[in-house]
């Protein structure tokens, strides 16, 4: 009985775990893309090279990407597409081994989210979307 529990649940489990995954890419990307400047600037001031390349980046992977996601277009590839650019962030963007208090404790926590948001992707890309989706696998 505890493997079968879910089971015909199974498609609607996959769907609340791939909304809840993409709620955090979507609102940020958006916020990226309607504050792009903004986004740009803060990449600059972050030492991040090519701020405006890697704005532009970031609103495609997570605003775009995360609504292919959203309603399971080419859900695997992206979602392996996605959790790498999710690691990528989290080393570039949360190097808390280089900072003191109180910034490293904030970033080992976004560090690791990133890190188990990633892993939660990679699990979407095994299992697929589900049947409630444009890819309906």
């Amino acid at each position: 009985m505890r493997y079968t529990f879910l089971e015909s649940s199974k498609d609607g489990c996959i769907l609340i775990a791939r909304i809840l995954l993409m709620v955090l890419f979507v609102i940020f990307g958006w916020n990226k893309l309607v504050g792009f400047s903004g986004a740009a600037a803060y990449m600059a001031t972050e030492g991040v090279p090519l701020p405006v390349v890697t704005a532009a980046i970031a609103v495609i992977m997570e605003f775009v990407v995360g609504l292919a996601i959203l309603v399971g277009f080419y859900t695997r590839p992206l979602a392996l597409l996605l959790a790498i650019y999710t690691l990528a962030a989290a080393l570039i963007g949360h190097q808390f081994w280089n900072m003191v208090e109180p910034d490293r404790a904030a970033n080992v926590i976004n560090f690791y989210k990133n890190v188990s948001i990633a892993g939660g992707l990679l699990l979407l890309c095994i299992t697929g979307p589900g049947s409630y989706s444009i890819d309906r696998r």
